[in-house]
């Protein structure tokens, strides 16, 4: 297995932290006017989802993770599972709610997301950043109603519920950014 030496860890980069494999969030080098240099990492772990920060000395290493990043498509839900297929080769993975997180509220059938594997267990899925989502319920946008900011909560066909700008109404496909639960702009039909 790899390792990585403190100066060669950088953010994004998937590395094993007490028998569980992780991803670097953040990671500075520090170099005190006294002392070793070493290298502060901010870590979450993929199976918890718990975040810690670690230091690491400049003469320590890091184990890297044996994990594999994959491209599937999600297919359906059956109440307990969320059934996802590897295009390629259709092999299929049945993934439960806590492995899914706050990702199943923008998924729709047929979209594309990145599954993580460990062991070939998956352990993490990440939606596309960008999805096109109908607006199943909002209030209507009365004229002048724009002293508070600008826009209203509005219930999207996965359940999920974002702020849009007023002028957006019911039946309308938007553009939200999953990554911050954001909209983003309307959708072209």
């Amino acid at each position: 297995m790899a390792t990585y030496g403190s100066n060669d860890v950088k953010n994004g980069l998937k590395v094993m932290v007490d028998d569980a494999p992780c991803t670097i969030l953040e990671c500075d080098f520090v170099k005190p006017g006294k002392g070793q240099a070493f290298t502060r990492i901010k870590i979450r772990n993929l199976k918890t989802g718990r975040v810690v920060e670690r230091t690491l000395k400049s003469n320590e290493s890091i184990e890297s993770a044996d994990v594999a990043d994959m491209e599937m498509q999600y297919l359906y839900n059956d109440g307990e599972l969320w059934h996802f297929m590897v295009p390629d080769n259709f092999e299929q993975y049945a993934i439960t709610s806590e492995v899914l997180g706050d990702s199943q509220q923008w998924l729709k059938e047929q979209d594309v997301c990145m599954v993580t594997l460990w062991n070939n267990e998956p352990i993490q899925v990440l939606p596309p950043n960008f999805v096109v989502l109908e607006i199943v319920e909002t209030d209507p946008g009365v004229r002048g109603d724009t002293s508070g900011g600008g826009g209203k909560p509005a219930k999207l066909d996965t359940g999920a519920v974002v702020r849009v700008p007023l002028f957006v109404q019911t039946g309308e496909l938007i553009k939200v950014d999953t990554r911050k639960g954001e909209y983003v702009s309307r959708a072209k039909e």
